[in-house]
């Protein structure tokens, strides 16, 4: 049997914290054919990662996504991002402090701009503080360096991004 490639394929950006966990969180959605450890919001280009956790160059940690939209929609991404951290710390994820660790939607269009207000609005009642989490035009996406992709798997472990059964 040939495996084909999906003929549409579309990409998503999400910050929820540190990007070990959200990497690993949105892998296991079925549909999304890649997840990309790297930083994106900031002003420096291809900047380090030793850069990015100095807080002076405005990267969030992120994720971008590609993925198949027959088989996962953007409204489930964003239902997943709602589920596996908390979007109402600002600049901050369980232990990690900083403007790196913000939780963002990075949008590429303006139907994205749209879904992700309208199930930021939907997700609100859910939780007992204000959503802090910033819905921004993507900008450019600097991969991470190689060791920070697919972490967990190489090394085990785990953090405070919660786990995505109940977004299946």
């Amino acid at each position: 049997m040939t495996m084909t490639a999906p003929t549409t394929t579309s990409t998503a950006t999400f910050a929820a914290g540190c990007f070990w966990g959200v990497e690993a969180a949105f892998r296991q959605l079925p549909g999304v054919l890649e997840a990309v450890a790297g930083y994106t919001g900031g002003t420096l280009e291809q900047p380090s990662y030793r850069q990015v956790c100095s807080g002076t160059t405005g990267h969030a940690e992120a994720v971008e996504l590609r993925f198949d939209p027959h088989i996962v929609s953007y409204e489930q991404l964003l239902d997943a991002f709602w589920q596996i951290h908390d979007p109402t710390q600002r600049n901050r994820q369980g232990p990690d402090a900083g403007t790196q660790y913000r939780s963002a939607i990075f949008v590429h269009d303006g139907e994205q701009d749209a879904a992700a207000r309208s199930s930021l609005a939907r997700a609100q009642p859910r939780f007992s503080q204000p959503i802090a989490t910033e819905i921004v035009k993507a900008s450019a996406f600097w991969p991470a360096e190689e060791y920070h992709q697919r972490y967990f798997e190489k090394h085990g472990g785990a953090c405070h991004i919660g786990n995505l059964d109940a977004a299946r």
